[in-house]
């Protein structure tokens, strides 16, 4: 009887999705004797394992949201920020409503993915959220506030600007006045909570693309590298051109540049 070649057999098994087809593929692969298909098993074995520890992670970065909607929640939302500490730009905010049933392989604190991934996340928890809401600060109004109350103010927006209030909001490490809403502060959240991290990324990506924006405005300064982080080339280009109309001037480096200079209309 002529075997199937295994590299027709590999591609069916790269192609299938984890469940039960890629188990029925498994089944003539382990009675098959050349080591080729044995190799093949073994991949596709340690493929399994490895979906199966992302599916128990995942299920514990929403366990406090299981238990919410248990008790009765419909609508949890998810809140996080962006850009506390970058010199130039606004602090933006997102609030993220997620649906019971999601598939969002390698959800996890914006900061610990990459620039690709996190545009892939983005776009998928935008295409999969029941409700998605990003809401900015900007610079000047960071000055008037100071960038705590800035920060908070932020995510107030973006809960206010969800489409149905939520029963009940998860913040990351802290909690935002103004909202009649229960919360629950976690400490680290956006590496604890699945919520509160697809909202940290979709406030990540959006707040990165604002800066490019504003790099092609303001050249000199090279926003679209930093995203406006104080670092030494963004401060060498303060020293020498002064603050933008996007500088955040309360803060001391931007400040210090500014002495001696004729405030931007």
């Amino acid at each position: 009887m002529k075997r199937v070649p295994l590299s027709r057999l590999e591609r069916q098994i790269q192609q299938a999705r984890e469940g039960p087809e890629l188990q029925a593929l498994l089944v003539p692969l382990k009675q098959d004797p050349r080591q080729g298909a044995r190799r093949i098993v073994e991949r596709t074995e340690r493929r399994l394992l490895a979906a199966a520890h992302e599916r128990e992670r995942l299920a514990g970065l929403f366990e406090l949201r299981r238990q919410l909607i248990a008790a009765g929640a419909r609508w949890v939302a998810g809140v996080d920020e962006v850009g506390v500490g970058p010199l130039a730009g606004p602090v933006v905010a997102c609030a993220v409503v997620l649906p019971e049933e999601m598939d969002l392989p390698g959800l996890n604190d914006s900061k610990q993915l990459s620039p690709g991934a996190r545009q892939e996340l983005s776009r998928r928890i935008r295409a999969q959220a029941v409700d998605v809401s990003v809401a900015e600060v900007t610079p000047h109004d960071i000055d008037r506030l100071n960038i705590h109350h800035a920060t908070l103010e932020a995510m107030r927006r973006a809960v206010v600007g969800l489409t149905q209030p939520p029963d009940h909001v998860l913040v990351d490490a802290r909690t935002i006045p103004g909202l009649e809403v229960r919360q629950t502060a976690i400490v680290g959240g956006d590496s604890k909570d699945g919520s509160i991290a697809a909202a940290s990324i979709v406030a990540k990506v959006y707040r990165d693309a604002l800066m490019v924006e504003l790099d092609a405005r303001f050249p000199v300064y090279g926003f679209a590298r930093h995203k406006g982080y104080p670092t030494p080339d963004h401060q060498q280009a303060l020293r020498v051109h002064g603050p933008s109309p996007e500088h955040r001037r309360s803060f001391a480096p931007v400040a210090r540049a500014a002495v001696g200079r004729s405030a931007p209309a």
